[in-house]
């Protein structure tokens, strides 16, 4: 097994309260774990917006190829509900400038919701033009110097956080105060409308739209609100109730793949995920509703990767729960002719207990690395 070294990286404060710690707030730093050697011709990082990926599948697979791979934590580590994706942009930029001082050839690993992260990051880094956040508030992306990568790889990436948040809203909330509140003509989980019709799903997916709007709606009228205050308020906390209601969770003939009914978190009950206290936008500040999760936000997976011009190894895992093939498509139209695709038969989001296909996955990741070194 490969001791992981910690690396521990400065980076710029960031907006008031962003983490409870004082220690943060006087001296900002993010953390990461490095695996395989600290110098070399390959390096690799793997981050997502606020998971915790320092004990990630690929970590000791990569090293122990000759790939030295750094999980990277964000400032929002475990925590998203305060999120702003332009400042992840600047703690994935400390990164980088660390890996690029170790490695010849750097590549960004985007797993999941990481996958939208480093298309972001890439095109920012290629082109920078972000001046403030979809909430109005002013970062400097233009002159954060942020380095790019030589290359990207996406596997079971979501095409982004606004995407995915506006496929798994509940389109039958009625009442955005009120987590019971439904309009049992719009419920996937009421069993009188099943099976799911083409003319249901429709009316679904219409819904969860307008459900996504009428939040930002009245997030941005919120913050003009507080912001024009004699003493004014930045930002608010919020809860968006009832946020995993997928039909593909519970049809599986819709975008179809080789995935088990109930997406791919809990215990396969989907209701259950979607009506709980901890499920994902549950709860967030007004502010990090317009960065992460509004269909305003800048950090649209597909669309960011299209304003790149690296090598793009593309993975899809064809068991993925959340991850199905329509959100394939869009991904390899962004690529172009710069993907290489592979599928990995049979593998599930986490590719939790498949070490065979984890292996085959490391497998692709160092021959692709090799080509582009050639």
């Amino acid at each position: 097994m490969s001791v992981l070294q910690l690396v521990a990286l400065d980076v710029p404060s960031g907006a008031q309260m962003e983490s409870q710690s004082g220690l943060f707030k006087n001296n900002p730093k993010i953390y990461g774990a490095l695996a395989g050697k600290p110098n070399g011709k390959v390096g690799a990082i793997i981050m997502h917006p606020t998971s915790n990926f320092m004990g990630h599948y690929l970590l000791e697979p990569l090293a122990q190829m000759g790939i030295s791979c750094l999980a990277l934590n964000s400032r929002y580590i475990n925590n998203d509900s305060v999120l702003i994706m332009e400042q992840v942009l600047l703690d994935l930029g400390a990164g980088v400038k660390f890996m690029r001082q170790h490695f010849e050839t750097v590549i960004l690993l985007g797993n999941s919701g990481g996958a939208a992260l480093m298309s972001f990051y890439q095109a920012q880094a290629e082109n920078p033009s972000i001046t403030q956040t979809p909430a109005g508030d002013l970062i400097n992306i233009r002159g954060a110097n942020l380095l790019p990568a030589d290359g990207i790889v996406i596997l079971a990436g979501h095409p982004g956080r606004s995407h995915l948040i506006s496929k798994w809203l509940d389109a039958s909330v009625t009442n955005e105060s009120d987590s019971l509140s439904i309009d049992s003509a719009l419920d996937i989980y009421n069993e009188k409308n099943h099976p799911l019709t083409e003319d249901f799903i429709e009316r679904i997916r219409h819904g969860q739209l307008e459900r996504s709007k009428r939040i930002t709606s009245r997030v941005q009228d919120r913050l003009k609100y507080l912001r024009d205050l004699k003493e004014p308020i930045n930002d608010e906390a919020m809860i968006v109730y009832r946020t995993y209601a997928d039909p593909r969770f519970i049809d599986l003939s819709i975008d179809q793949n080789d995935r088990k009914l109930g997406g791919n978190r809990g215990d396969g009950n989907p209701r259950f995920i979607n009506y709980g206290v901890n499920s994902l936008c549950r709860y967030t500040s007004l502010t990090a509703w317009m960065s992460q999760w509004s269909l305003l936000s800048n950090a649209d997976g597909p669309d960011n990767l299209a304003k790149t011009s690296v090598p793009v190894l593309h993975l899809e895992y064809t068991a993925d729960g959340s991850v199905f093939p329509s959100d394939i498509k869009r991904w390899s139209k962004a690529m172009g002719n710069r993907e290489e695709f592979y599928q990995i038969k049979r593998g599930n989001h986490y590719l939790m207990g498949q070490p065979e296909l984890i292996s085959q996955v490391a497998d692709l990741i160092q021959a692709w690395c090799k080509k582009i070194n050639n």
